[in-house]
């Protein structure tokens, strides 16, 4: 149902309040730039920090901004599973094309656990689910057995794979009909050789077109092209990633293309000076930036 390049869009500050001016601003630019889907407060969209409200609010603007152009699957997760359902029951009464949903964090659940807090989401709310399963950041992998196992239930259509196992993702591909997209950007094209679809992109908030004819190609099947476009993306996206915690590199990146102010709140705190003068570079090289 989800496939291609969809951003995992950051969310713009302003004086530590949330900048829905911009905001707005980055989602039209995703859709003049074609790309496929927006996913708003995720990871990169720094959901941890935001209140309840600037949480549903920053889902709405999307909506509305979006009106229908490009599909919209918002960040909905916690690690509680009430709270989980909540979220992801605004975000369909809002008009969300779809939810993606983080596999609980710091409570570290058992396999059955994960199991049944998905499967309660998606019974209460009708809306299709893409699972975002991301160890290094939730301390529990969520197995292949499990993921094959929620794959039966027909609202949950995708899985948002961030292990970096490529074993992972041969075993879902084997196992399930789930659409599988990249949470890496590195990986995306290593990832579609084994089964992957797309990729839910950090690199897409500053390239889109580039990220869209990855994954176009990939799509196509003309795996010559996908590898030309991995190989000019593949050192922006792993600096991007490896710089700093996702999302400080990317909002740097941003700030210096005058695309929203770059600010993060705690305990996320902007690069060191000698990162971000290797950022600088990695923009130039990629012709973002000029020569100084």
């Amino acid at each position: 149902m989800f496939t291609g390049s969809l951003v995992a869009l950051v969310t713009p500050f302003a004086e530590d309040e949330v900048d829905y001016e911009t905001l707005r601003e980055l989602v039209d630019f995703q859709i003049r730039s074609g790309t496929d889907g927006i996913v708003p407060v995720g990871t990169t969209g720094e959901c941890p920090t935001l209140s309840h409200e600037e949480h549903k609010k920053v889902i709405e603007v999307v909506v509305q901004e979006s009106a229908g152009k490009v599909p919209v699957v918002a960040g909905t997760g916690s690690n509680s599973t009430d709270e989980a359902i909540e979220l992801t029951r605004f975000a369909k009464q809002v008009g969300a094309d779809g939810a993606l949903i983080v596999v609980p964090y710091y409570n570290k659940p058992t396999q059955e656990g994960l199991y049944q807090h998905f499967a309660a989401i998606a019974e209460e709310v009708d809306i299709p689910i893409i699972l975002y399963n991301i160890p290094g950041r939730c301390g529990v992998n969520m197995e292949p057995r499990t993921i094959a196992k929620l794959a039966e239930i027909d609202n949950i259509v995708g899985v948002k794979e961030a292990t970096g196992q490529l074993d992972q993702v041969s075993e879902i591909a084997i196992s399930c009909g789930l659409t599988i997209l990249s949470g890496d950007d590195s990986l995306t094209l290593p990832i579609a050789s084994v089964g992957g679809k797309g990729v839910i992109s950090v690199v897409a908030n500053i390239v889109p077109t580039d990220v869209k004819a990855l994954t176009d190609a990939i799509l196509e099947g003309d795996f010559a092209t996908a590898r030309q476009w991995h190989n000019k993306l593949f050192a922006m996206s792993k600096a991007l990633l490896s710089l700093s915690t996702n999302p400080i590199p990317i909002k740097a990146a941003m700030a210096k293309l005058k695309m929203c102010s770059g600010q993060l709140r705690l305990p996320l705190v902007g690069l060191s000076p000698s990162k971000e003068e290797q950022l600088v570079q990695i923009l130039t090289d990629y012709g973002l930036l000029k020569n100084a």
